[in-house]
């Protein structure tokens, strides 16, 4: 299928390594031009040159910046200019009981996972809108519908990237702009592959074992297995799309049947 891409510009935040890599890969092979970030220079550029590599036909820059120092972020927008697709990918995630979550931390999550979002759209959305053409995407998780225990404050920055994905869909009523979020599931990206092999590490097992144990846990998901990056990567190409122009101000669902409500 051809996604109708190819010239569209694309900045997708967090997308040194992971589900942002996977969702600026799959963009780039439908012919989007892609800047891609991250917040380790040497890592963001090891991507970048990977990318051109795959897809020398492409467009391929990065931009290195902190997403909890506001002036990086700052100097970050003031050079994003005809942006057609915003990913707000960029996100902090961590296990930790509630009685441990200090306010600083609860700061620092809603200052990445939330604001983050706030601010590229902030910049990006008025000339999408003059345009009349764009697509913001909010990466979501499952974990903002269903809270979990050990990461209320992950889960509840989660709930409110949605919410602002939705509340900035009313704002594109009658244009050719649409915004909306996607909602993982549990994906093997980077970060969870270390979080697995250092559980695995305490717990003297194999990694895949330790991979099997956890998703044998987990009774709701229809797919059994551990979502991959290129899954989610693939939904969000195609909700950038102009293939997609009917979406708008929608949840939807990558997660393998994690979730059991119908909403």
């Amino acid at each position: 299928m051809n996604l109708q891409l190819s010239g569209k510009k694309a900045f997708i935040s967090g997308s040194s390594q992971g589900i942002g890599l996977a969702i600026a890969r799959a963009l780039a092979r439908e012919g989007a031009d892609v800047t891609l970030n991250g917040r380790d220079p040497l890592k963001l550029s090891d991507a970048v040159e990977s990318l051109r590599t795959e897809l020398p036909e492409v467009a391929v820059e990065g931009v290195a910046a902190d997403f909890s120092d506001p002036r990086q972020v700052d100097r970050l927008c003031s050079g994003l200019t005809d942006i057609d697709i915003l990913i707000n990918n960029v996100g902090l995630f961590e296990v930790k009981p509630f009685d441990g979550i200090s306010d600083e931390d609860w700061r620092l999550y809603f200052e990445v996972n939330v604001l983050s979002g706030v601010r590229l759209a902030r910049r990006v959305m008025p000339a999408m809108l003059a345009r009349g053409w764009g697509r913001i995407i909010f990466v979501t998780s499952e974990s903002g519908v269903n809270i979990p225990a050990d990461m209320i404050h992950y889960g509840t920055s989660k709930s409110a990237m949605a919410a602002v994905g939705n509340g900035l869909a009313k704002l594109t009523r009658g244009t050719g702009v649409t915004v909306n979020s996607v909602l993982g599931g549990p994906t093997y990206s980077d970060g969870v592959a270390q979080t697995i092999e250092a559980l695995a590490a305490l717990r003297d097992v194999s990694a895949s074992e330790m991979k099997g144990d956890i998703i044998a846990t987990n009774q709701t998901s229809l797919l059994e297995r551990f979502i991959e990056p290129a899954e989610i990567g693939n939904m969000v190409a195609f909700l950038a799309s102009p293939l997609a122009s009917a979406t708008n101000g929608s949840a939807v669902r990558v997660d393998g049947g994690v979730l059991t409500t119908l909403f």
